[in-house]
C-alpha cells in the first residue's frame, strides 16, 4: 500500500482543540481569546514525555459551532488562532520529532459555507449549485430555499456531492494548502459516507506532490480492506477492536475479544488500522468500563496489538467522560485542559506511568506496527496472545480479569517486560486483575 515509512513508527496523542482550550461553543466575532491554538504549543513536551511521536488534531478550520461544519477550509477558526498560529505549532511538533494530523470534514460543509450560502442568495442558477444534491421547489427563485441531503439527519450539516469534479479539485487543493504549511497527513472525517472512487482520486492526486502524506478515513463498520484499497487509503478506524476491547472487559469474556483479534490479523495482511480505546466520538474508557481498575488491561492491548494506535487526550491519565445522544452530548468527552501539565492531578499519574511503560516497550520494539496474534491460552477471565512479526520477533501477552492469583502458559517467554508477573517452568503467575507483557 502507500504507507509512509515514518508511520510505522507512529503513535498519536489525539487531541480536540476546540474542547482543550475552552473555546467559545459556537462561532463568534469576537472571542475571548484569538490566540489559543498556542495554548498546545507548552502540551508538547508531555506528548514527547508520554512516548507520543505525533499530534492528532481535531478540526482547526473556521466552522459554526463544534468544528465538524466548516464554513471556510482556508482560515483557521478565530476562536483558536490565526494561520500565523498555526505555522508555529506545526514548526514547534516538528522540532520535538512529533508529526501533525489534520481534521478533514470533506462528507458535509456547514451552512454557513461560502458557497452554499451562494445557492442559497442566487437560487438554481448560482454556479455552485451542483455542489450540493439539491431539491427545488417549482418555480424557485433567488431567496428560496432548497431542499438539500444532510449528514444523517443533521439538517445544519450540508452533504457535498461528490460526483462534482469540481468538488474533488475543492478537496485537493484544501489538503496541498495545509500539507504545503507543514501538516503530514489528514484524517478523513465521516469517509464511510463517501464514495470509495472520490477518496481514490483525491488521494492519489495529493499524493503527487505530497508522497509521504497519511491519510486515515473514519469508518464504523463494514469491509475495511475495500475501503483502504478502493479508496486509496492507508488506514481506517478499528471500531471492531475498540468494541470488543471493553465489552470483553465488561462482560469477562475474552472470547470475544479473541475473536475481534482474529478478524484484525486478516486487517493487517493489507493495513495497518488506527487503532484506539477512546477519541471524540465515543465514552471514555475509564466511564465506558464497568471496573475502571481494568484500564490498564485494555491499554496493554491496544499498545501491543499491530496497528497504529492513538491515545485520546486525557485517557492517559484516567479521565472520565460519557457521550450522550442530546444538543451537546459531547461536552463531556471534549473537555478543557490545565494551561500546563503541572496542573494536571495527581490521581492520574498511575494511569500515565502504565502508557508510558507500554508506549516505551512499544517503541523497543517498532515490529508490532504489523504485527499479527496467536492465542495461547484462552478462557472468560484469562487471555494470552502471542504477537509477532517473524519467528524471532514476538512477545506474549497475559491478561487476568479474575480476583484470585493465577498460572498460566508463558509460551516459551522468559521475562517480565511490563506489567505484574513472575515467570518460571514455562508459566506466568499473575496476581489478580493483572496484566504483564512477556519478552
Amino acid at each position: 500500500m502507500n504507507e509512509p515509512e515514518w508511520v510505522q513508527h507512529a503513535i498519536w496523542w489525539q487531541v480536540y482543540p476546540l474542547g482543550f482550550v475552552g473555546a467559545e461553543k459556537a462561532a463568534t466575532p469576537h472571542p475571548a481569546d484569538t490566540h489559543r491554538l498556542l495554548d498546545l504549543v507548552p502540551w508538547l513536551d508531555y506528548a514527547v514525555g508520554l512516548g507520543a511521536s505525533g499530534i492528532a488534531l481535531g478540526p482547526v478550520f473556521a466552522s459554526e459551532t463544534h468544528g465538524y461544519d466548516t464554513t471556510d477550509y482556508f482560515r483557521i477558526d478565530s476562536r483558536l488562532g490565526t494561520s500565523e498560529d498555526f505555522d508555529t505549532l506545526v514548526s514547534e511538533a516538528h522540532q520535538r520529532g512529533l508529526r501533525v494530523l489534520l481534521d478533514g470534514v470533506f462528507n458535509h460543509t456547514g451552512r454557513s459555507f461560502g458557497l452554499f450560502h451562494e445557492v442559497l442568495e442566487q437560487g438554481p442558477a448560482a454556479a455552485s449549485a451542483s455542489w450540493f444534491s439539491l431539491e427545488w421547489p417549482a418555480g424557485a427563485v433567488p431567496g428560496v430555499e432548497p431542499g438539500y441531503r444532510d449528514f444523517e439527519g443533521h439538517h445544519h450539516l450540508v452533504a457535498l456531492d461528490h460526483t462534482e469534479p469540481a468538488v474533488a479539485d475543492f478537496v485537493v487543493e484544501v489538503m496541498q494548502h495545509w500539507l504545503r504549511r507543514g501538516a503530514d497527513g489528514w484524517r478523513l472525517d465521516a469517509a464511510y459516507a463517501v464514495p470509495s472512487s472520490f477518496w481514490a482520486d483525491v488521494t492519489a492526486r495529493v499524493r503527487a506532490d505530497h508522497p509521504d502524506s497519511y491519510f486515515v478515513g473514519e469508518y464504523i463498520h463494514g469491509d475495511y480492506v475495500s475501503a483502504v484499497v478502493d479508496g486509496g487509503l492507508d488506514s481506517v478506524t478499528q471500531y471492531e477492536l475498540w468494541k470488543a476491547v471493553w465489552s470483553s472487559l465488561n462482560d469477562a469474556n475474552f472470547f470475544e475479544l479473541a475473536a475481534a483479534l482474529e478478524r484484525h490479523n486478516a486487517l493487517l495482511g493489507t493495513f495497518a488500522p488506527l487503532t484506539f480505546i477512546g477519541n471524540h466520538d465515543v465514552t471514555r474508557i475509564a466511564s465506558k468500563l464497568t471496573d475502571p481498575a481494568l484500564v490498564q488491561h485494555a491499554v496493554a492491548v491496544l499498545l501491543t496489538v499491530g496497528g497504529t494506535p492513538s491515545i485520546y487526550y486525557g485517557d492517559e491519565q484516567g479521565y472520565r467522560g460519557i457521550k450522550e445522544d442530546r444538543a451537546g452530548g459531547d461536552d463531556d468527552v471534549r473537555p478543557l485542559f490545565p494551561s500546563s501539565p503541572s496542573e494536571l492531578s495527581p490521581i492520574g499519574q498511575p494511569v500515565f506511568s502504565a502508557h508510558q511503560e507500554l508506549i516505551g516497550l512499544r517503541r523497543r520494539h517498532p515490529w508490532l506496527h504489523r504485527a499479527t496474534t496467536d492465542i495461547v491460552q484462552l478462557s472468560n477471565e484469562v487471555l494470552v496472545y502471542r504477537i509477532a512479526a517473524s519467528s524471532s520477533e514476538s512477545l506474549v501477552v497475559a491478561l487476568n480479569l479474575s480476583h484470585g492469583t493465577l498460572s498460566v502458559d508463558a509460551a516459551g517467554a522468559g521475562s517480565v517486560l511490563a506489567g505484574q508477573a513472575s515467570v518460571a517452568a514455562g508459566e506466568a503467575v499473575l496476581p489478580g486483575r493483572a496484566w504483564a507483557v512477556l519478552g
